[in-house]
């Protein structure tokens, strides 16, 4: 056998060699390779962002005009006179001329007394008056026959003494049934029970049939008079500088609303302020007065009362809705002319009626949203609607914030 060469063998080793490491590198080229692609399969693909969708909402122009500014409280209304009808003598009620609830007027007749008892007294006390009156002409007549007779002579001075006396006396006893007969006519007055006020009955207390006493408790009836009415109400004592500065130059209005502030009850004037403040509270107490012709006013009523102070002219209002409370006080959104929302923070002077008075923050013109502002931030893009397509826009919206 043919010994092959040392050079020869070692040549043949180093191509084995090199075989070996360009199938390693090949194999390891297709596994980083087959990696690479499992990799790439399961990456998530980046998805270019959609562009920002404008939100719709409801926007106002901010507008100038004429605003009262007012300061509120909350009050009772209180009849102007309450008379409670007592009887003031005692007798069985004969009739009954009233209906409960009634308007009655000054003097009408509410319910009759049996006056026969006292027609009566009086009968008897004119009778004594009469006899005394008759006594009287008699003893007159006697007087003036001892006068002619002591003219003559015939008569003493002591007798013509005692018969001036005597006439003297009878004149006292005249004036005397007289007041007893003018005693008694008083007394049948009082069996006609009237009205001392204007106003409208209540519940009655007493039926026909019965006696009343001047010591009954409730009497006949109470009558309550509501034309006029009055209201008393409180404010903070705070306020009381600036209602003094504006009660000087003359009368201020005072206008009653109901509970919930919906319904106008009347317009007054304040009639005065309470002359003390009431420490528990640091309230003062003011009074009004109503006429209250269409009686939407009642006794005992409670009411919110709004003291007119002053009439802002020209003053900056916006829809109640448009302003929103936040970290740093109130804030409204503004549209601004590239159709985006800015958030502007502004002072609120008052809320009346669904308006807000704007003091600081905005200027007439500027355009704010009313409604929507839920979806908004500060930059947002915004779409103005109106009418119908406000109303769907923000019902599709409030359905489409609901899916989860």
């Amino acid at each position: 056998m043919a010994i092959q060469p040392r050079n020869k063998l070692a040549e043949e080793h180093t191509v084995r060699r090199g075989i070996v490491i360009a199938l390693s590198a090949f194999v390891a080229i297709a596994a980083g390779g087959w990696y690479w692609y499992v990799r790439s399969a399961t990456r998530p693909v980046a998805v270019a962002a959609p562009p920002e969708t404008a939100v719709p909402v409801v926007a106002s122009a901010v507008t100038g005009k004429d605003v009262p500014i007012y300061l509120r409280g909350i009050g009772t209304v209180q009849a102007y006179n309450t008379d409670t009808v007592r009887s003031q003598i005692q007798g069985q009620i004969i009739k009954i001329a009233f209906t409960e609830g009634q308007e009655v007027k000054a003097g009408d007749l509410l319910a009759q007394i049996d006056p026969r008892p006292y027609q009566a007294q009086i009968e008897q006390l004119t009778a004594n008056r009469d006899r005394d009156q008759a006594h009287l002409a008699n003893a007159q007549a006697n007087l003036a026959r001892d006068n002619q007779l002591g003219e003559k002579g015939f008569a003493t001075a002591q007798a013509i003494e005692t018969q001036n006396s005597q006439v003297a006396q009878l004149k006292a006893a005249v004036e005397a049934d007289q007041a007893q007969i003018d005693q008694a006519n008083v007394q049948l007055s009082y069996t006609r029970l009237t009205s001392a006020i204007a106003g409208i009955t209540g519940v009655r207390q007493i039926d026909v049939g019965n006696v009343i006493h001047p010591t009954d408790p409730n009497g006949l009836v109470v009558v309550t008079q509501i034309e006029p009415i009055s209201l008393l109400f409180a404010l903070p004592q705070t306020d009381l500088p600036t209602i003094e500065e504006q009660q000087a130059k003359g009368p201020m209005k005072v206008i009653a609303y109901s509970q919930d502030n919906k319904t106008k009850l009347g317009e007054g004037k304040l009639l005065l302020v309470n002359n003390e403040i009431a420490q528990a509270t640091g309230t003062v107490e003011l009074k009004a007065e109503f006429p209250n012709r269409e009686h939407k006013l009642w006794p005992g009523q409670l009411v919110n009362a709004r003291l007119l102070i002053e009439t802002r002219k020209d003053a900056l209002m916006v829809a109640g809705s448009a302003v929103q409370q936040g970290q740093n006080g109130s804030y409204v959104y503004v549209v601004t002319p590239k159709q985006t929302a800015e958030l502007r923070s502004v002072h609120v002077a008052q809320i009346s009626d669904g308006q807000a008075l704007i003091d600081e923050g905005l200027k007439a013109g500027d355009v704010v949203v009313v409604d929507g502002q839920y979806r908004l931030k500060d930059g947002s893009l915004v779409k103005e609607l109106h009418g119908k397509a406000a109303r769907e826009a923000d019902l599709q919206s409030a359905v489409q914030d609901a899916i989860p």
